[in-house]
């Protein structure tokens, strides 16, 4: 079991690593907590918390570079929130769980990989049906397991020409944040239900750590001309926690 306080060095360098990027980094802060087996009933709470920490002040950087296309945003955040809500309210099996999360966590590592900035050119604009199907999937999908989903939707609206590449990171970042918010909205009713909801408390340390790391990492991306080779490296480091989640749900 990893130690509370080797859990927020690690929580620290996951939050400054995702942050450079424009992510929160949920999916790895709850595939730490499972490896630190922590509860799994309450783990996605504390990184919905958290990833509430690291993407708050991105969002507020981004809006103030005028760089949130809200009126594009809102047909994506709009079923994703009550979605996220819906799977924060769900309780699952264990080995579900973590299964879900380790597929969760191979899917994050290759939206690294693929990650490219948005080509040059005109930008799309996505079909009126894509926007609630592409943010209701993901937004449940964050709910249910602790993530934001960010690091699944920026590299489609890459792919998709959605934008400039800070316009897709400031996208991402709202995303997160709202999908974040009602996910644990959803989590918090039912651990209210179940009395589990002080045993969050225990981890609070959690939360400086992501702040400072999430601070750094943000002014670390706005400074740097080049971060191919840290996305690279978390890549790594994704596949590899997957890898040891799955081997762990099929122990169970």
């Amino acid at each position: 079991m990893i130690a509370l306080a080797g859990l927020a060095a690690l929580f620290l360098l996951t939050a400054l690593a995702y942050a450079m990027v424009g992510f929160g980094g949920g999916s790895t802060y709850t595939a730490l907590l499972v490896l630190a087996d922590t509860d799994y009933r309450i783990l996605p709470a504390i990184s919905l918390a958290c990833n509430i920490t690291v993407v708050t002040g991105s969002v507020i950087q981004y809006g103030s570079a005028g760089l949130i296309r809200w009126k594009r945003i809102l047909p994506l955040a709009a079923v994703s929130v009550p979605m996220a809500f819906l799977g924060g309210l769900m309780e699952i099996p264990e080995r579900a769980f973590i299964t879900i999360l380790g597929l969760s966590l191979l899917a994050s590592a290759a939206a690294l990989v693929i990650r490219k900035p948005a080509t040059a050119g005109p930008h799309k604009t996505l079909p009126a049906w894509s926007g609630p199907a592409l943010g209701g999937g993901i937004g449940f999908l964050a709910g249910l397991v602790g993530i934001g989903g960010g690091i699944f939707l920026a590299p489609i609206l890459h792919l998709l020409r959605w934008g400039k590449a800070r316009e897709i990171a400031a996208a991402a970042s709202v995303f997160i944040l709202v999908n974040s918010i009602a996910g644990l909205t959803g989590q918090v009713q039912r651990l209210s239900g179940t009395g589990d909801i002080g045993a969050i408390i225990d981890y609070w340390p959690l939360l400086p750590a992501v702040l400072i790391g999430g601070q750094i990492g943000v002014w670390l991306g706005r400074t740097r001309t080049s971060d191919i080779w840290l996305i690279r490296l978390t890549a790594l480091l994704v596949l590899f926690v997957a890898a040891r989640l799955l081997w762990r749900a099929s122990g169970l």
